[in-house]
């Protein structure tokens, strides 16, 4: 082999070693979180998510949209998870309990309100405290043993007196999203969901919000899982939904900030 060829073949394999370590060090420096929310805060988190990815280039936010027990399930089962967002502190105290979190990083992050929903071209008018004697065939609501909206509706009719009378009529939904559904379907003549769900839809009207005590609050909170392979960009992602300006954009989709922010 001449000698220039030599050096040139030297050069040219210089060059690719070079551009293969860069590529190496940018695919290293990438990070990708996988975040499991409850179906109520999807919307909200969809808005704030390219606003981190804006600042945070080197982030990749993966969202597990379900409901809070479900997504409990899911993470008691290995499922790899960065970051629980639950709609009610039952689902994160059982994690807690399991020492499945890294509890330094608990906080709460939203809370919530809980209405009465008919459809858009339903002619009742009801309450929740008229529930039992109005001309429905059907309410639709979320379990009570797995997604929060339908423990707190239960709460809220049990409180009324009116959860046993109605319990024949009672249509129960695998989450908040679906119970929705059902009554913009006409598949239910009322629903029982959070005020932020009936916000984004034009397809239904709020007849009425459940009275003040009759259910537990509403707040969600929020944990990295101890078996995140990235707990502190995770931490940062929690700081950031955590911080006054997106707070902001919940507050667009109707959420309300914990007294404890």
């Amino acid at each position: 082999m001449k000698r220039k060829e030599f050096i040139a073949l030297l050069l040219v394999s210089f060059v690719t070693a070079c551009t293969t370590s860069t590529v190496n060090q940018q695919d290293a420096s990438k990070v990708t979180l996988t975040v499991s929310v409850a179906s109520s805060v999807q919307d909200a988190m969809k808005a704030v998510q390219p606003l981190y990815q804006e600042e945070n280039p080197n982030v990749e936010i993966i969202y597990n949209f379900g409901s809070s027990g479900s997504l409990q399930q899911q993470i008691e089962q290995g499922a790899p998870t960065d970051i629980f967002i639950s709609a009610a502190p039952k689902q994160m105290n059982a994690l807690q309990d399991k020492d499945l979190l890294l509890t330094e990083t608990r906080n709460n992050l939203l809370e919530n309100n809980i209405v009465l929903v008919t459809s858009k071209d339903s002619s009742e008018t009801v309450t929740f405290e008229t529930l039992s004697t109005a001309n429905l065939d059907n309410i639709a609501l979320g379990n009570p043993d797995s997604v929060p909206a339908g423990q707190y509706a239960k709460e809220v009719l049990t409180s009324l007196k009116s959860y046993d009378k109605l319990t024949p009529k009672l249509v129960y939904g695998k989450d908040v999203r679906q119970v929705l559904f059902y009554v913009e379907t006409g598949n239910a003549d009322a629903g029982i969901v959070y005020s932020t769900d009936a916000k984004i839809s034009d397809k239904v009207t709020v007849t009425a919000t459940a009275p003040k005590g009759s259910h537990s609050a509403i707040v969600y909170p929020i944990a990295v899982v101890k078996e995140s392979k990235n707990p502190e960009e995770a931490k940062k992602f929690m700081d950031f939904l955590l911080a006054e300006k997106t707070q902001s954009v919940f507050k667009d989709y109707g959420f309300t900030q914990p007294e404890n922010q």
